[in-house]
C-alpha cells in the first residue's frame, strides 16, 4: 500500500520574476524563478483631514430684509404765484437755503423762507393778527431785517419798516407789504432735484421740483410688518456691496397700495420707512441706487452658537453636532434656536464654548 504524504499547509506561492533567466540545454530549458513571501502589506491611505469650528458663545440677532432705494427723499413741486416771466433759475442739485434765492421773476429774486404754514393772504399795515404775520417778522429778522422786536402776531408799523429795507436789498419796489407769491417757503432747506420751467416760461406755474438735502434711504415695507421699524432704531443697509449701519428716522403713517418687483399692484399696502445713513460715504457719490435694508427681528444674548454647515440631521429626528476632541469624535444631540448670518444658536447636555465641532461650513 502506497501512503499519501500531507500536504504543506504552508505552501509558499511562487510568482516569475521580473527578470527571467533561460538556459537553454539541448532540447530542454530551466526557468529560473524567485520566492515572494504571502505576508506582503499595502500600506492604507491616511483619512483626509476634516474641517472643524469652534463652539462660540456670542449674541445672535434675526433680521428681516427689505428692498429700499437710495435718494434725497420724497419730491416736492415748487410752483410760482407771481406774474411775470422767468428770468432766473438754480442748477440742478443745488442746495438752496433760507433768505437765498430760489428763481428770478421779471430780473427780480424770489427768495427761500423757512415755515410750515402757507402765506394765504397778502400782508400790509391794517392786517389782523396772525400766525403767518409772526411767520414772516422770524424770517425777515433771520435775513438780517428786524426792528420790530420779539416777532408776534401783530403787523405794525415797524414791521412795514423792516419790509421796506428787505425790498430795498432785493432790489424790489419798497411797497412795505408783503405778497404771498413773495417768496418760496419750506420747512427748511432743499435741494432742486429738476427744472420743470426754462427761462422765458409764465412764471405762474410749475417751476422746478425740489427734495430734503440729506441722502437717505427709503424702503416700501408691507404694513404688515411695520412693527420691524421703530423710529431711532438701528438697520443694517447695503448699497453696491458695501455695508453700514443706519438710523430709522421716519416710520410711514399712512399704507398705500404695494408694487412688487416687476411694478405691478401685488396687493399688500405699504409703508414708507426712511433710514439716514451713519456713514454717507457708504454710498460714495451716488444720488440714486437700489439698497437692501435689514430691520432687526429678535436678539439674543450669550447663547452658543456653530455654523449651520456643523449640523447633522439624525434618523429619529432632531439634531446633532459631532465634537472632535483630539481627533477622537462624539455626537451630541443639540437643540437649534434662532438662525442668523449663517450660524445657529445650539444647546445641548455637555456641549461648552470653545469646543471644536466637525463642519461643512
Amino acid at each position: 500500500m502506497i501512503e499519501s504524504k500531507p500536504r504543506r499547509r504552508g505552501r509558499a506561492r511562487w510568482f516569475i520574476a521580473a527578470a527571467v533567466l533561460v538556459v537553454v540545454v539541448g532540447t530542454g530549458s530551466a526557468v529560473i524563478l524567485t520566492r515572494v513571501s504571502s505576508a506582503t502589506s499595502v500600506q492604507e491611505a491616511a483619512p483626509p483631514p476634516v474641517e472643524t469650528a469652534a463652539v462660540a458663545k456670542t449674541d445672535l440677532s434675526e433680521e428681516e430684509e427689505a428692498d429700499g432705494t437710495l435718494g434725497y427723499g420724497e419730491e416736492s413741486t415748487v410752483g410760482g404765484r407771481k406774474p411775470g416771466t422767468i428770468t432766473s433759475l438754480p442748477a440742478a442739485g443745488a442746495t438752496l437755503t433760507r433768505c437765498q434765492a430760489v428763481y428770478g421773476v421779471d430780473a427780480k429774486p424770489v427768495p427761500l423762507f423757512y415755515g410750515t404754514l402757507p402765506f394765504y393772504r397778502d400782508l400790509a399795515s391794517g392786517a389782523a393778527d396772525g400766525a403767518d404775520v409772526k411767520q414772516l417778522e422770524e424770517n425777515l429778522k433771520a435775513c438780517g431785517y428786524g426792528g420790530f422786536g420779539t416777532p408776534d402776531k401783530k403787523f405794525t408799523a415797524a414791521t412795514a419798516a423792516a419790509l421796506k429795507k428787505w425790498q430795498k436789498a432785493l432790489g424790489l419796489d419798497q411797497t412795505g407789504a408783503f405778497g404771498q407769491g413773495d417768496v418760496v417757503l419750506s420747512a427748511g432747506e432743499l435741494r432742486v432735484s429738476a427744472l420743470s420751467a426754462k427761462l422765458g416760461s409764465p412764471a405762474q406755474g410749475e417751476v422746478l421740483k425740489t427734495s430734503g438735502t440729506v441722502r437717505s434711504v427709503q424702503v416700501k415695507l408691507d404694513a404688515a410688518k411695520q412693527d420691524l421699524a421703530q423710529q431711532g432704531a438701528k438697520a443694517s443697509v447695503t448699497i453696491n456691496g458695501k455695508t453700514s449701519k443706519g438710523t430709522i428716522t421716519d416710520v410711514g403713517k399712512s399704507a398705500v397700495e404695494g408694487k412688487d418687483g416687476a411694478g405691478q399692484d401685488d396687493g399688500k399696502p405699504k409703508i414708507t420707512v426712511t433710514v439716514q445713513l451713519d456713514d454717507p460715504a457708504v454710498a460714495g457719490t451716488l444720488d440714486s441706487a437700489p439698497a437692501t435694508v435689514r430691520f432687526t427681528k429678535d436678539v439674543h444674548q450669550g447663547v452658543l452658537a456653530v455654523p449651520v454647515g456643523a449640523l447633522l440631521a439624525l434618523a429619529e429626528g432632531g439634531y446633532a453636532v459631532e465634537v472632535d476632541e483630539n481627533g477622537k469624535r462624539r455626537l451630541i444631540a443639540v437643540q437649534t434656536g434662532l438662525f442668523s448670518g449663517g450660524k445657529v444658536e445650539v444647546s445641548g447636555n455637555g456641549l461648552t464654548a470653545g469646543m471644536r465641532v466637525v463642519t461643512t461650513s
